[in-house]
């Protein structure tokens, strides 16, 4: 099952007061970036982030769940409809995230 534009478009809203939030289209699902780094799935109308420590401080009840079978866990985000601590959330996480990987040179 893939993930409705509907969806996309709701969860951007929730992050709109964040400078720097993009996504990609990916096999029916999308990638959410944040300032050009990795930060959260949206796959099967979920919103999945990286298991970084401030992501976990702040959802210590999260259940863990693979976006897409074979994937390493992630967070599941259950409180989506709050945008403050979606917000507060992505913002906590950015620190932690990795760098993006450099691009090969053709």
């Amino acid at each position: 099952m893939s993930s409705s534009k509907e969806y996309l478009t709701f969860i951007l809203e929730q992050l709109s007061e964040l400078d720097g939030i993009t996504h990609r289209y990916m096999m029916g699902e999308y990638i959410i970036y944040y300032r050009e780094k990795i930060a959260a799935y949206i796959c099967d109308d979920r919103l999945l982030v990286k298991p970084v420590k401030a992501a976990k401080a702040l959802m210590p009840d999260a259940v863990y769940e693979p976006p897409y079978e074979g994937a390493k866990d992630m967070l599941l985000v259950n409180n989506v409809d709050d945008k403050a601590f979606l917000t507060a959330l992505f913002q906590a996480m950015y620190g932690e995230l990795p760098a993006p990987k450099p691009k090969k040179k053709k």
